[in-house]
């Protein structure tokens, strides 16, 4: 199942990247709303390699997801990938620049099922898709207006 949606902001290019390639500042934010984040590598800088552990509650369910930084390309493009023990996840966060002063943030994710159970789960997500993708929308606008913030 697959995720997308288009933010404006009133950001510079490469601002925008710089806003989201900054992991430090996206940990806190993930600490605020209640998840535990566990860094996994001893990077210091953004780079390919770069992995966290994440646990939340979902649905009255403690979760965990794996996540690594698999690829970086500034100031365009930034992939990370990983899982849960249901669930494959992909993330892909693009930046193209409109003015100056102006950009766009291209946020896709993709969710594909590991198992018969996840697959079930999944085609009954996708009766209330319509309702998910502005829901998402919302959340995205909301992050990029947090980092925008930051900044």
């Amino acid at each position: 199942m697959k995720f997308s949606t288009r933010q404006d902001t009133e950001l510079s290019a490469e601002s925008l990247f710089s806003a989201i390639s900054n992991f430090d500042a996206i940990e806190r934010m993930l600490t605020r709303r209640g998840a535990s984040v566990r860094r996994e590598d001893a990077l210091t800088a953004p780079a390919v390699g770069m992995s966290w552990l994440i646990g939340f509650d979902f649905r009255g369910r403690y979760r965990e997801l794996s996540l690594q930084l698999t690829r970086i390309e500034p100031p365009e493009t930034i992939v990370i990938e990983g899982g849960s023990d249901q669930f494959d996840l992909s993330i892909q966060m693009t930046v193209l620049a409109l003015t100056k002063t102006k950009s766009r943030l291209i946020f896709v994710t993709e969710v594909q099922p590991r198992s018969l159970k996840a697959r079930l789960i999944l085609q009954t997500v996708k009766l209330g898709k319509p309702q998910l993708d502005k829901k998402f929308a919302q959340r995205i606008g909301e992050f990029a207006d947090n980092l925008a913030a930051v900044s």
